[in-house]
């Protein structure tokens, strides 16, 4: 695996909490017949932050504002980081998007409905997004296990990093907002892969 050099830095994108909603869903919360009106686009073409925003409850507490990103999907995913999880009072486990076996649920509050999910809550686990073309670039294939260096006042190695390959990927590491928060990431920080 090749290691980074100045023109193989990788672009962070920090996820704050947010909700992937199925149209089902979406109709408790909103309405019947409701359709997500588009915010803003996302680096991953095709995805976007919605303006509709809804709250989380969990037995301890809840978060208001989490916003819903579409387009809508076939299952519920809602995504927060450990300390949302200790507002809420709820544990997620650490998992890859898609990946909703055994989670655990949390309610959902939007203006028209309410909605209590007996799963889908989870921690994302870290991942960079990239194109073929990308993995080819630097020497990984898709659902490799890497590590990622940032590099910084607060210098970080994240382990556990999965690569995701696919044509409408763009270069880009994921991280929570914990984990940004913990390496000092800023609008102009990169990542570099490191070696095996």
């Amino acid at each position: 695996m090749a290691e980074q050099n100045g023109e193989g830095r990788i672009p962070i994108a920090i996820s704050a909490r947010h909700a992937h909603l199925c149209q089902r869903t979406i109709d408790v919360l909103f309405g019947p017949g409701y359709r997500l009106q588009p915010r803003n686009p996302l680096t991953q073409i095709g995805q976007y932050a919605a303006q509709e925003s809804i709250a989380l409850v969990g037995p301890h507490g809840r978060i208001e504002h989490v916003r819903v990103l579409g387009p809508p999907r076939h299952e519920d995913q809602i995504e927060i980081s450990r300390t949302d999880e200790m507002t809420l009072g709820l544990q997620a486990p650490v998992r890859i998007s898609g990946d909703l076996r055994n989670t655990p649920g949390v309610t959902l509050e939007g203006p028209r409905g309410q909605v209590s999910l007996t799963g889908g809550l989870v921690c994302a686990l870290r991942h960079i997004h990239m194109s073929p073309a990308d993995a080819v670039r630097l020497g990984v294939h898709d659902h490799d296990v890497v590590r990622v260096a940032i590099d910084g006042e607060r210098p970080v190695v994240f382990g556990n990093v999965v690569v995701r390959v696919a044509d409408a990927y763009r270069l880009e590491l994921h991280l929570d907002t914990d984990e940004g928060n913990a390496a000092g990431v800023e609008s102009a920080t990169a990542a570099r892969l490191l070696r095996s």
